[in-house]
Parts: structure tokens; sequence; C-alpha cells
């Protein structure tokens, strides 16, 4: 961008600093080794560092690649490492957050590179798919075909509630020091999700988890480090759930038994009312 263009883009708003970016450039198309290009941008107040890389794309340098979705710290999509921490590049601000002259932005540790920030989150989704993350019935006919709601109180909610936030941005896993020394590790991001369905009470399928957790990468690798918990951008706090995983794992092992939910009856004399719509038809059989 042109020095001309630049001062008339400054003069469309109140408040600018001019902040140095340092991004990590990589292309396995064409670069042997990763290296960094500096980018000066005029950052607005209120500024996230995702609107500086979009900036950057926009009117700096097209050839810069990012990942991105929502703008909104939900979708994950845009997590980076952003000053030497993971984060949300979309929920970060430069000027009142960053507090410095120079930010450094970087893919996130522990993944491979797919190009510039964009990290392969292939490792994440495979370890993910590993703790079977989704609600078990032992009657196979029943999960598929649903005759009913499952008992489940207020407070058996909150018991995992918490854990159900995650977002699979993969912070946790670039911030964890275990993870860095063991790739087969499954991670701080699959163990609470793990924690998450067999702490649910509708969910019975503790055993068929226990393969990959109770085991010498799953849950016992995990040195209670904290660095995932201190790096989750929605406060899941992976650290603590894997802590009660390893509680719940010992308590099993020691007898404890749990039977799942039971499908609630309908009370009598209910009718259902007329002007409620039927759910649509299943898109996938």
């Amino acid at each position: 961008m042109s020095e001309e263009k630049k001062a008339d883009y400054k003069s469309n708003f109140r408040e600018t600093q001019d902040i140095v970016f340092k991004v990590y450039r990589f292309d396995p198309d064409v670069n042997t080794e990763p290296h960094f290009d500096t980018y000066t941008v005029p950052v607005v107040k209120g500024w996230t560092v995702l609107d500086a890389i979009i900036y950057i794309k926009e009117n700096m340098d097209a050839t810069l690649s990012y990942r991105a979705s929502c703008r909104m710290g939900i979708c994950g999509s845009c997590a980076m490492e952003i000053n030497g921490k993971p984060r949300l590049a979309c929920q970060t601000q430069v000027i009142a957050e960053l507090k410095s002259a120079e930010v450094t932005v970087k893919p996130l540790a522990n993944y491979p590179v797919l190009r510039d920030v964009v990290p392969d989150l292939t490792p994440l989704l495979q370890h993910h798919n590993d703790v079977k993350p989704h609600i078990i019935r032992k009657d196979k006919e029943d999960q598929k075909n649903p005759k009913g709601e499952l008992y489940q109180t207020p407070d058996e909610l909150e018991e995992y509630l918490q854990f159900s936030y995650c977002i699979k941005c993969g912070a946790c896993v670039a911030a964890c020091p275990v993870v860095a020394t063991d790739e087969n590790f499954l991670g701080p991001q699959a163990l609470t999700q793990a924690y998450r369905y067999c702490i649910d009470t509708r969910d019975d399928g503790f055993d068929l988890r226990m393969d990959v957790v109770d085991d010498v990468h799953g849950a016992w690798r995990c040195h209670f480090a904290g660095a995932c918990s201190d790096a989750c951008p929605k406060g899941v706090d992976p650290a603590f759930a894997i802590q009660l995983l390893k509680r719940e794992i010992t308590a099993r092992k020691f007898g404890k038994k749990r039977e799942p939910a039971p499908i609630a009856k309908q009370p009598a004399n209910v009718k259902r009312r007329e002007d409620v719509p039927y759910p649509p038809e299943k898109t996938v059989q």
C-alpha cells in the first residue's frame, strides 16, 4: 500500500496506531523453510488481530493464507499463536489487549502447517473421534430411533455443561506440553469431551471409551500443567475435566456403577398440542 493511500485510510478514522505485524509464512509448494514477513498496519482502535490480518490480505499481501469464519468467538477457526500464546484472533484486541508495538502471529503449535498461519487440525479431529463424542445407548434401536426424551435433572446437567462449551479451536492442544512430546497423547480436547459424555446421565458408553482413555497415551499421561485451561477461550477448563476423568476411571475400577437415564414417560391424559409442528424427516439415514 502506498503512503498516500495509507494516509487517506488513516484520515477516515479518529484513532489509529501503526503496529508492526511479523507473520509466519510458509508455502509447501514454494518454500523449503518457513520465514517471517513484516507488515506495518494502521490499526484502528477496537481492531482485533483478525481485523489486522484481513487488512494485510486485502491491502498489502494477497498471498497470505489464514482461516476464519464467524468473527464472533464461536467457530474456533481463527485460533493462532499471537505473541507466544494460543488465542482466537477475532477475540484478541490489538491495542487494548496486546499493548505492544509489535505483534507476532504464528500457526498453532503442535500441529502440521498447511500454509502460513493455517494449521492442519486432522490430529485434533481424529483424537476427538476416538473418544466417541456422542451419547451411546446399549439399546441400539432406541439410539437410532428414540421413543422419547431421557430424564435429566438440572443438577445432572450442571455436571457436564461447562465441558460442553468446547468449540474445537485447538488452542488447548497447542498449549499442552505433553502433546509436544507425545503425538499419540489424546490431548486435552479429546479427554475433556470423553469426560463430558461419560458423566452425562443419558450415556451408557463408558466401557467403550476406556480402551483409549484408560491408556498410557490417555488420561494418565496428563501431567496437570494447566496450560490448556489457561489457553481455552471459552473457559472450559480441560485440566480440571481430565482430573475428574481420572477420578471417574478409578471409581469405576473399584465397583462404581451407574444406570443410564430411562426414557421419560408421557404424563397421563396429556395430548400433543395441535399447533406444535413435528420434527422434519431425517436427512441422513
